[in-house]
């Protein structure tokens, strides 16, 4: 009987993606992996934007997972290469993310009532508008 790598598994978590983008990006990963730059990426996360840009067009449910699996990758792989120049993380993305959604919804994470998408997309706004210094 032929035994699966340590790498073949039923499901794969969000931690076993960070390994597997890790991995890619070491000494004995993939060498194309390796020699792409946050520059040179540029281009592929514009490609994976558009294939689900076209999979949500052409109401293809099991595309669009695997272009969302695509643009997740960009994002891993992106987060990867800035951890190892030692700007930030994929954690400091997912945190970073986390807090933003947090912040800009206080209507439903906090005490504030709106009565309309209107009145949340306003609020969206002005908020986002204080968080960059402009005024309203």
């Amino acid at each position: 009987m032929e035994q699966k790598s340590r790498w073949e598994k039923e499901h794969y978590s969000f931690d076993d993606l960070r390994e597997i983008t890790a991995v890619l990006r070491s000494p004995e990963g993939c060498p194309w992996d390796r020699e792409q730059t946050l520059e040179s990426l540029q281009k592929h996360l514009k490609e994976e934007a558009q294939e689900v840009f076209q999979a949500v067009e052409a109401r293809d449910m099991e595309n669009l997972c695997e272009e969302l699996g695509d643009v997740l990758f960009q994002v891993m792989i992106n987060s990867q290469i800035a951890s190892e120049k030692g700007h930030f993380s994929v954690d400091d993305v997912i945190d970073g993310i986390c807090r933003k959604m947090v912040r800009r919804h206080p209507h439903v994470f906090g005490d504030v009532k709106v009565n309309s998408v209107e009145e949340g997309n306003a609020l969206w706004k002005l908020i986002k508008m204080q968080e960059k210094g402009k005024k309203p």
